[in-house]
């Protein structure tokens, strides 16, 4: 595959919403290197569920707690490592924003989920952050 033991291409990534006075949000991380905005994601660890990982990805990476559609959003594949990686993506509602958090030098930011189609740093995700901008216009009030 690549030169990373192979569960490393194996990766599951949350799109965190949450609503504010009214409408439907989305939180966007930065990557450690580039610092472009991207979705909280990583390696499905060996034992753990991809909704489950990617939950724990959320709380160290973004420092936000909430609650998994366990049902895959979508799925999208990038090169890294000399391999492909497949990510699954979940859904995921915030509930709690924690003032501290393992990943704390990462920024992260709430916007309207189609604009946050336009500024993630990776093309692979557009795709899900459209699908989602069109589902929250179905969304009923909250």
């Amino acid at each position: 595959m690549g030169n990373k033991p192979d569960h490393y291409y194996r990766q599951s990534a949350v799109i965190p919403y949450l609503y504010d006075q009214g409408d439907t949000k989305v939180l966007l991380i930065t990557t450690l290197k580039s610092r472009k905005w991207t979705l909280p994601k990583g390696i499905v660890e060996p034992g753990l569920s991809p909704w489950f990982s990617a939950l724990k990805e959320a709380f160290e990476e973004a420092g936000i707690r909430g609650e998994v559609e366990k049902q895959v959003f979508g799925r999208f594949e990038y090169f890294k490592w000399g391999g492909t990686c497949s990510v699954e993506v979940f859904l995921m509602r915030i509930t709690q924003m924690l003032d501290k958090w393992p990943e704390q030098q990462r920024d992260r930011c709430l916007v309207d989920p189609c604009a946050a189609q336009q500024i993630i740093g990776r093309a692979e995700m557009k795709p899900l952050l459209r699908e989602f901008c069109a589902r929250t216009k179905s969304f009923p009030d909250h």
